[in-house]
């Protein structure tokens, strides 16, 4: 179907920080033993996605093209994969990649999301830890486009994937290719909120739970918490029809910060005894704070949200110590993409991951009009239709 090397495509390129995603034809090199070309059907656009794109955060090197929540159809696999049943035509999730060393004590364990190499691979190299050896070059000749962002690069048609970023759905279940219009996100948003349940909060049945945004990471976070039989979730947010959908989702409180001065104090009026888990999504430091402060005894505070560069926290760290309180950073859920995107689709076919209800289909040409609903709050989860 696809040449040896030289196969043409188009990708969203992104030619400096600040520059807009601009659709150009691009050219794949050769698939080399240990990737995976990929038709890609469906890319979630993540935040993550937007602030490398803005330059706020450092992304190795310009022009590149990014997105990391793809999903598609294998179209050629490379000779030296480590998975032998991955063939043509498979159904593929894309998530993150690590190092996967078994001298790397977080792979070993499953714990990927913090591998030692986690930025250097993810966000700053391409294939392997450099990002000048790169799979992706333009059309008009022009020069080499940094690729394998997350070990995919998803925003395009076409792409040259690292095997590590590779999750096979299993055809026993029933995934088909519609049903990625909507799990193309299992990744890297909702595993993110999905793994800081299931692998560092790990709330319990009776737990007050609070989640601080209800973004796509907030909501897979509560949905997560209630598939594990958690009652009472507080979800706290800004904007009103966000509040509303995290209700219909299962949520037992809802909680708008404009409507009241002092956040902590809030909660701990609806819950005298405190919080046991809160999951910050917002990385508003404000919020980091209250969070803290409503905790009750050895309760968790989970933070997945980046708080703006420079800033810092008032925390009494008597007040932590007195009160056995924690304050943990999650990345990617601390999760291995092999093991919870599965458990993730199970859920997702029982009717307790309904993730279908906030995530809205564009068109490629589209893409200005996604970036600006998800801005504006108008939409959760905007995913590229291929």
């Amino acid at each position: 179907m696809f040449p040896d090397k030289n196969i043409p495509t188009t990708a969203f390129v992104v030619d400096k920080p600040g520059a807009p995603f601009v659709l150009q034809d691009v050219i794949l090199d050769e698939v080399r033993a240990n990737e995976v070309l990929v038709e890609m059907k469906y890319t979630g656009l993540c935040h993550t996605d937007i602030v490398v794109q803005q330059g706020k955060f450092p992304v190795g090197e310009f022009p590149a093209v990014l997105g990391h929540e793809g999903a598609g159809i294998v179209r050629r696999v490379g000779g030296d994969v480590r998975d032998k049943s991955l063939k043509e035509g498979d159904l593929v999730f894309l998530s993150f990649t690590s190092c996967s060393k078994d001298t790397c004590s977080p792979c070993s364990e499953g714990r990927h999301g913090f591998c030692g190499e986690n930025t250097a691979i993810n966000f700053v190299g391409a294939r392997g830890l450099h990002a000048s050896d790169s799979p992706i070059s333009l059309a008009s000749g022009k020069g080499p486009v940094r690729g394998q962002f997350f070990g995919q690069s998803s925003m395009s048609k076409l792409a040259i994937v690292d095997e590590r970023s590779i999750v096979k759905s299993d055809p026993a279940s029933g995934v088909a290719v519609e049903d990625m219009a909507f799990l193309a996100p299992l990744g890297c948003g909702y595993l993110t909120g999905a793994g800081t349940v299931f692998n560092v909060l790990k709330p319990k049945a009776g737990s007050k739970f609070v989640v601080f945004g209800m973004g796509a990471v907030g909501l897979a976070a509560m949905l997560a918490a209630r598939s594990r039989g958690v009652k009472t979730v507080i979800a706290v947010d800004i904007v009103d029809a966000k509040l509303e959908l995290a209700k219909s989702l299962g949520a037992s409180h809802t909680l708008n910060t404009k409507g009241v001065s002092d956040v902590a104090q809030t909660l701990l009026e609806m819950f005298p005894d405190g919080i046991d888990c809160v999951l910050d999504t917002t990385g508003v430091v404000p919020l980091l704070e209250a969070g803290v402060k409503a905790l009750g005894h050895e309760g968790i505070l989970a933070i997945v949200g980046v708080a703006p560069l420079n800033s810092t926290m008032k925390i009494d760290p008597l007040a932590l110590m007195t009160g056995c309180k924690r304050i943990v950073g999650a990345i990617e859920g601390c999760a291995n993409p092999g093991l919870i995107v599965p458990e993730l689709i199970d859920l997702y076919k029982q009717g307790k991951f309904p993730v279908e209800k906030f995530a809205t289909i564009y068109a490629p040409d589209e893409i200005e009009q996604a970036m600006s609903d998800l801005h504006s709050g108008k939409v959760i989860k905007p995913i590229i239709k291929w």
